[in-house]
């Protein structure tokens, strides 16, 4: 009876596990929301510029002489309040910059509102530190202007500078004002003025993520409201009222979606020697032989003195050596299923980042290497 018991306990135990085991099987990898996969048309930030002037300057500004613009535009300031500088006058100013103003709209900005904005010197000016920037007018890309700037500059770096001698930590020649511009104009959005439909545009090309997102967006709301165009763009039959709009998009930004898994690709930054590579990188069966020849020039200067009562001269003579060494190389059989074993089968050469370069290349083109290069 006893040992029946045990049996049973362990049938039940083996069953038990068995559940588990499917239960974690059918739950998905991971899970994101549309918001972090997509965006609504529309719905983005829009890029402003402008030109002006940074006063205040503790001896640090442009060279007028250098960058007559800064010049001519304080002259223009001047005779626009008022004030008239006679004909061919150089001014010698050091405390002024001419900079350039940039700035990020963000979508629904009303009148009244305040952006950060980006100051960045464009003549040599050495620093920008305790300079205040004057009213400068933020323009869109249709010309319009849709923000003006002004304010007290905030900027990171430090630097001085005595005797022949300087030090410096971090960007002088750039700052920024948080708040620093007052929205003027907002930029038109028509958002579902086409009888309330809407289109959703994934960040990437993906069939499909789509088609799980449109699926997933059905069942939130329990019928048919989303339908895919393409591989990145999806249309929702939106309400028409603004305010049910509001609350249908934010219940499609909190869709849960679990996207398909990126094709396999390994990124090769050839100015740093960096690779990296994701999960879906596979490696079949190759033979990799990596070895280097190191060649070494060494030159020495010698000189050559006569004997005496020789009536030689003395002379300097180059000694040089050559040395040219090779590592071994064996082959050696690489494989990997995952990414670990890929890692551990690339380790295994003893090869730097710049040799693994061209061990990847070699075994693309042989067709071991089952995934995409891409050289950034």
């Amino acid at each position: 009876m006893q040992l029946n018991g045990f049996r049973l306990i362990k049938m039940r135990l083996a069953q038990l596990g068995a559940l588990l085991l499917m239960c974690l099987l059918a739950l998905p990898v991971y899970a994101e929301r549309v918001i972090e996969l997509a965006s609504f048309a529309g719905v983005r930030d829009n890029q402003l510029v402008g030109y002006g002037l940074v006063v205040g300057l503790d001896n640090t500004g442009d060279q007028t002489t250098q960058a007559p613009f800064t010049s001519q535009s304080l002259s223009n300031m001047l005779s626009q309040l008022g004030v008239t500088i006679p004909p061919g006058t150089n001014m010698q100013l050091r405390n002024v910059a001419a900079v350039m103003v940039t700035a990020d709209l963000p979508p629904f900005a009303r009148p009244g509102q305040r952006v950060d904005i980006v100051v960045s010197s464009i003549a040599n000016a050495r620093s920008l530190r305790g300079g205040t920037l004057l009213m400068t007018p933020l323009k869109g890309a249709d010309g319009d202007i849709y923000a003006i700037a002004q304010g007290n500059m905030l900027v990171g770096g430090a630097g001085a500078q005595a005797g022949g001698s300087s030090v410096q930590i971090n960007q002088q020649a750039a700052g920024r004002i948080p708040g620093g511009a007052l929205v003027e104009r907002e930029v038109a959005l028509n958002l579902g003025g086409n009888g309330g439909m809407l289109e959703l545009q994934l960040n990437e090309v993906d069939f499909g993520t789509v088609q799980r997102m449109v699926t997933a967006i059905n069942n939130e709301f329990g019928q048919s409201v989303a339908y895919a165009r393409n591989g990145r763009v999806i249309a929702l039959d939106g309400p028409v009222d603004a305010n049910a709009r509001v609350n249908f998009m934010a219940r499609v930004e909190n869709v849960q979606v679990t996207p398909t898994e990126a094709p396999a690709r390994v990124v090769l930054n050839s100015r740093t020697g960096s690779v990296v590579m994701n999960s879906a990188v596979t490696l079949r069966q190759a033979a990799v032989a990596h070895g280097s020849l190191s060649i070494t020039i060494d030159r020495n200067l010698g000189v050559s003195q006569p004997g005496p009562f020789s009536q030689g001269q003395t002379v300097v003579v180059p000694d040089t050596d050559i040395d040219i060494e090779q590592q071994e190389a064996y082959l050696q059989i690489v494989e990997g299923a995952q990414l670990t074993d890929v890692v551990n089968a690339l380790n295994a050469l003893g090869a730097t980042p710049q040799d693994l370069m061209t061990i990847l290349e070699a075994l693309k083109a042989s067709g071991s290497l089952r995934a995409e290069l891409e050289v950034i």
